[in-house]
């Protein structure tokens, strides 16, 4: 080459990576059973969801059993604890995503039929006494599972654990290689 012609530069176009899609989350209200919120932290461990845990919780949250449900999953869990459900609304601020919340009440949408998105946060109410009216008011849908006439409802864990997978089901955001 004689020197006399000179590269230009290119232009430079910079590539955005590509999102991470949205995560969705389990929100456990004032939960009052340890082996059960154990169990939810691994079972979004493996399905790779947020839980956020609305205290007061019914239990010291050190509680062996809790380490004992959870095993060794609740270190994979993106996990997040709130002093009340005034600071876990506060904490979500205008983040996108719908709270939906598990429900057990006649006239609720059917789990089969409602469409879930990638970023709703389910709610779980409190094994004793389910939630509050503020919580149910803030919700902004209101899903049951469909059970057999006579049954009153299912452990929070079962529950949890059909939900989240219809919602990853429906969203296509299931882990692990799809068939």
């Amino acid at each position: 080459m004689d020197g006399s012609r000179i590269a230009k530069p290119c232009a430079v176009r910079a590539i955005a990576s590509p999102q991470p899609p949205p995560q969705m989350r389990l929100a456990l209200f004032e939960p009052d059973i340890p082996q059960n919120t154990g169990a939810i932290l691994r079972l979004a461990a493996c399905l790779g969801a947020g839980v956020d845990v609305i205290e007061p919780c019914g239990f010291v949250w050190s509680d062996r059993h809790l380490r004992r449900a959870g095993m060794d999953y609740i270190d994979q869990v993106p996990l997040v604890r709130h002093a009340s459900w005034r600071a876990f609304l506060a904490a979500r601020g205008a983040q996108a995503g719908r709270l939906v919340l598990l429900t057990t009440a006649a006239g609720s949408a059917g789990l089969w039929s409602f469409r879930f998105e990638p970023d709703d946060t389910l709610i779980l109410g409190r094994e004793s006494t389910g939630v509050t009216d503020a919580v149910r008011d803030a919700a902004h849908a209101a899903v049951r599972i469909p059970m057999r006439p006579g049954a009153r409802s299912l452990n929070v864990a079962l529950a949890a654990a059909l939900a989240m997978g219809e919602a990853l089901r429906q969203t296509d955001n299931l882990p692990g290689p799809q068939p």
